[in-house]
């Protein structure tokens, strides 16, 4: 067994790939939660509070794909992803925490792919076409696992949740273009 590959090693490297990565699960957790929450509770016929605080996973993930490339991005999602569906089934019904799950990965991975596809060109495309395109799978997966067959009238649910997220792409740019130069403070120094 080489020293690279040695149960000291593996775990140290599995330890820093966590601690470089805390922040952004920490982040993912707390949206996914808070917006499983959310969801709950209708503005109107065809708008739900979870549809403004959603969009912001996409930036979680976009930021992490910028500075630590689409591997960590897919740890982030991976860890966001388990966490969050099984502390959504304690504040959300359990169809609800589900189907917030099944959209979250189908669209995580998506985001992620297509950004990945982006990310040379100007610093906004990657962000906002991987949200754009992300958001309606997302929005399509979630409401009809968590809604068809129920008397909510989950098609203009969607709809309007879908406009919000396209409207939250467009306004999440802001942060993400202030936060792009703090992204170096992400990358932990590497051992020898």
């Amino acid at each position: 067994m080489s020293e690279k590959t040695s149960p000291n090693a593996i775990a140290t490297r599995v330890a820093r790939h966590a601690l470089r990565l805390w922040q952004p699960i920490a982040a993912m957790v707390f949206v996914v939660v808070l917006s499983n929450w959310a969801v709950q509770f209708p503005i109107n016929d065809w708008l739900t509070w979870g549809a403004f605080t959603y969009p912001v996973v996409f930036l979680v993930t976009d930021l992490t794909n910028r500075a630590l490339g689409p591997v960590a991005a897919r740890r982030v999602a991976w860890a966001g992803f388990a966490v969050a569906v099984a502390a959504s089934l304690l504040v959300a019904p359990w169809r609800i925490a589900v189907a917030s799950g099944s959209a979250f990965i189908a669209a995580q991975w998506l985001d992620i792919g297509v950004f990945n596809r982006l990310r040379e060109m100007s610093w906004w495309q990657a962000p906002l076409v991987g949200s754009l395109i992300a958001s309606v799978i997302d929005t399509l997966i979630f409401f009809f696992l968590a809604f068809a067959g129920t008397e909510s009238n989950w098609l203009a649910l969607a709809a309007g949740d879908l406009g919000t997220k396209w409207l939250m792409a467009l306004l999440l740019l802001a942060p993400y273009r202030a936060l792009l130069p703090r992204l170096v403070a992400w990358h932990a120094p590497r051992a020898a």
